[in-house]
């Protein structure tokens, strides 16, 4: 049994400093050096492996072993996700029907701004609500870039759309996970959640908009942006509130979506945007309106029937009752042996020494990406494509993503390194020691949390206790301050190295993730700055929002 230690050098500051240098390393290669991202995920795991063995004393075979296991995650079930969406939007790009698809689109609305709106924030909502883990932002990067968006808008919009139903993804699992590690109430925490995000399900749009095309630009396409947000935030107050976690994303997307289509219907802009700007928040240069023949009616249910197809098997693999029937058919627990067990997770993080698991789940059957992949060979199959045509395209969908899918891997290397050897935890525990502004830093830990492990529901895994054990000793609200790390943990998914991949493979633009990171991050320290100074007014200014509805 190894214990873990959170201050290995006797002084916070340096063993703070240490703990840093696997996300420098990592984020400082992509975004400043320009280094690849395989090469620089390369060298963040070796700056990981290094610091915990040798700063933080882990065990060499332990940390080799939480290497694999956290590589072994980035490919079942991320990597598998990412290759499949890829996979289809291949095989609809090669017949020609994503053309069909983006002009029967502009039947909603020709302007850029609102197609924007209605696939990255409204769609974007039901694939983050359906299954998560990198869905969403492969999916609507794909159609974005297919609709003749740039790849710095397709991708870096995609991200920051990607934040408000984060929270509730995957039918709730991030709210499931952090009940689970805090002993909390879970329809107190899904309650808290939902009396934070919906403020920023009405910010998001606006902000996702103005990042696009710039303020004024923005203003002029208000009416329909207040409608996509609060259509959204609603119902995500009231299903989370008076329902649970499970299918608050699935209603506030629909009803979200239902809403912007029948508003626009009535309302279109004075002026449409009908070209897309060079660049995010710089203004397209005026153009006249393409004038496109009426498409037949046969044609646009051609073009959406692979689209609508994975949109059903995406929810039905995300339900209990699917994933639970399918898992019972085959599914392999195996323990990592060496590592399972074997570390244990120590006081202030926890509130008692606590034995970390380390079991890896091959559910191959019941993972998302195996419902996008038979999504994908129906769709393939409606599409004309022989056996042999599936399989080629599949080879080359394969050799497309084969570096994203080594950096993934050691992305998430990267994070299960951290997790087991403590190193993670130190960085909490210098954000955690802060006072009255507790409250505050406390919701950039949930930001942290993401940035580094790629998921809110790691994020509530990891530091979930810490925040539960932190606040009792402050005299904050526990759950409060749970559910600020889920709250906070959001904002921080646009700038995990794990999304800025998949957006880069999935718009054909890999190599270029250090423009995709330095485009997303101011968005996302601001957004995450806006939901700790929330938590800070529920904690001293408006408590009556503590209470239950």
């Amino acid at each position: 049994m190894w214990p873990q230690t959170y201050d290995p050098f006797g002084n916070m500051l340096a063993s703070t400093a240490v703990a840093a240098i696997p996300v420098v390393v990592l984020l400082g290669g992509i975004a400043i050096l320009e280094i690849r991202a395989h090469l620089a995920a390369a060298l963040g795991l070796v700056a990981a492996l290094l610091v915990a063995i040798f700063a933080y004393g882990m065990p060499p075979h332990m940390a080799g072993l939480a290497a694999a296991y956290g590589a072994a995650f980035g490919l079942l079930p991320i990597g598998w996700i990412i290759l499949n969406v890829i996979f289809l939007y291949q095989m609809t790009s090669e017949k020609g029907e994503f053309a069909i698809l983006q002009r029967s689109i502009s039947t909603i609305s020709d302007d850029r701004r609102l197609q924007l709106l209605f696939i990255a924030f409204c769609l974007g909502a039901f694939f983050e609500g359906a299954a998560g883990f990198g869905t969403p932002v492969a999916v609507t990067a794909a159609m974005l870039i297919g609709l003749g968006f740039t790849p710095l808008a397709a991708s870096g919009l995609s991200l920051i759309a990607n934040t408000a139903p984060v929270a509730f993804g995957a039918l709730g699992t991030p709210v499931i996970a952090l009940a689970a590690v805090t002993g909390l109430d879970l329809h107190e925490l899904s309650g808290m959640i939902g009396r934070q995000l919906p403020f920023f399900s009405i910010i998001v749009p606006f902000w996702l908009v103005w990042a696009f095309v710039g303020f004024r630009k923005m203003i002029e396409v208000w009416p329909p942006i207040l409608v996509a947000g609060a259509a959204f935030a609603i119902p995500q107050y009231l299903v989370s509130n008076f329902h649970g976690p499970w299918l608050v994303d699935i209603v506030a997307a629909l009803v979200s979506m239902a809403s912007l289509a029948a508003f626009l219907r009535v309302w279109q802009p004075a002026t449409p945007m009908t070209t897309v700007a060079d660049q995010p928040a710089a203004t397209p240069s005026s153009a006249a309106k393409p004038v496109t023949a009426a498409l037949p009616a046969a044609a646009v249910r051609r073009a959406w029937t692979p689209w609508i197809v994975l949109s059903v098997f995406v929810f039905a693999w995300g339900t209990p009752q699917v994933r639970s029937a399918l898992d019972a058919v085959w599914a392999a627990k195996i323990p990592i042996v060496g590592l399972d067990g074997q570390v244990q997770k120590m006081p202030p993080v926890v509130a008692a020494p606590h034995v970390e698991q380390a079991v890896y789940s091959l559910n191959l059957l019941s993972a998302t990406g195996t419902g996008i992949l038979v999504s994908a060979i129906i769709a393939g199959f409606f599409l004309g494509y022989r056996p042999g045509e599936l399989l080629r395209m599949y080879a080359r969908t394969l050799w497309l993503v084969r570096y994203s899918l080594v950096t993934i891997a050691c992305m998430l290397a990267i994070g299960f390194v951290s997790r087991y050897s403590g190193t993670d935890a130190t960085l909490g525990l210098a954000l955690a020691n802060t006072g009255w502004l507790y409250p505050f830093f406390g919701t950039l830990i949930g930001w942290l949390g993401v940035a580094l492990t790629g998921s809110d529901t790691a994020s509530n895994v990891l530091f979930g206790g810490l925040q539960r054990v932190t606040a009792e000793q402050v005299g904050i609200h526990p759950v409060l301050m749970a559910s600020a790390n889920s709250s906070g943990g959001v904002m921080g998914k646009m700038i995990d190295a794990q999304s800025i991949v998949v957006a880069s493979t999935a718009t054909r633009w890999y190599g270029h993730e250090g423009s995709i990171l330095r485009f997303v991050f101011f968005h996302s320290v601001a957004l995450a700055v806006m939901v700790g100074m929330l938590v800070m007014g529920q904690a001293y200014v408006w408590p009556l929002t503590l209470l239950a509805p």
